[in-house]
């Protein structure tokens, strides 16, 4: 996995508007079956060759919300980072995600909402600069008054 910057946080004090930060990580098999295990997700679309090939997909694919994870990832990880809290997540499934594909999440600041500590983030899921997913988050940043 590649990201941009070291795990940690940064506070709402220190956010700005384009701030942006990114992972990259390809999908496996084995991060398919983990994801279908946990979230007993097991359509054949995702873990059974021959059924995948008789779909609209030609293949097996990845579960989206595996994908739309790793923008989790890029949240909980590096921007805002540790102490985050999840608000909302608004996402748009635009193409698959294959095994062997290389992910790129990407997270960028839109708005601050300094006095409730709140931020929305454009959140983007490209697999070799072509959108994947899409979408929008709102957080609750973490805050230097409150550590």
């Amino acid at each position: 996995m590649l990201d941009n910057m070291q795990t940690g946080t940064i506070v709402i004090e220190d956010l700005e508007i384009g701030m942006s930060r990114y992972l990259e990580k390809v999908v496996t098999d084995r991060d398919i079956e983990l994801f279908a295990e946990v979230s007993t997700d097991r359509n054949p679309v995702h873990l059974d060759d021959a059924y995948a090939q008789d779909t609209i997909f030609e293949g097996r694919i990845a579960h989206g919300m595996l994908t739309a994870g790793l923008i989790s990832a890029v949240i909980g990880e590096q921007l805002p980072g540790h102490g985050t809290v999840y608000l909302g997540q608004s996402l748009k499934f635009l193409a698959p995600v294959r095994p062997g594909d290389m992910v790129r999440a990407e997270v960028t600041v839109l708005e601050i909402d300094y006095a409730k500590r709140r931020v929305k983030l454009d959140t983007t899921c490209t697999i070799d600069g072509k959108p994947v997913v899409r979408g929008e988050a709102t957080v609750l940043a973490p805050s230097a008054k409150f550590d």
